[in-house]
């Protein structure tokens, strides 16, 4: 009961915010949009890097609206001294 009840919360503040930002979006897009993003991990050569999908549709303009940061499309997870390999 509690998590239907913060869910509800947060919704209403991201479309207060949505609104303020004057963004109007359906909600389904913008579940399609958030969805649609990936993440893919690469390693090669004792380095590991986060590969992101680009930021389309509705995705970009609501972490904008809401004042959130992007994640970076491409982000360093970790790199493996040679005692690790």
């Amino acid at each position: 009961m509690f998590c239907s009840f913060l869910v509800l919360v947060l919704r209403k503040e991201l479309d207060r915010r949505l609104v303020e930002a004057g963004r109007h979006f359906e909600w389904a897009d913008i579940k399609q949009d958030l969805k649609a993003a990936q993440e893919l991990a690469i390693e090669d050569n004792r380095k590991s890097l986060a590969l992101g999908t680009e930021c389309l549709g509705t995705y970009g303009k609501v972490f904008k609206a809401v004042g959130v940061a992007l994640p970076p499309t491409i982000r360093a997870l970790y790199t493996m001294s040679k005692s690790e390999r």
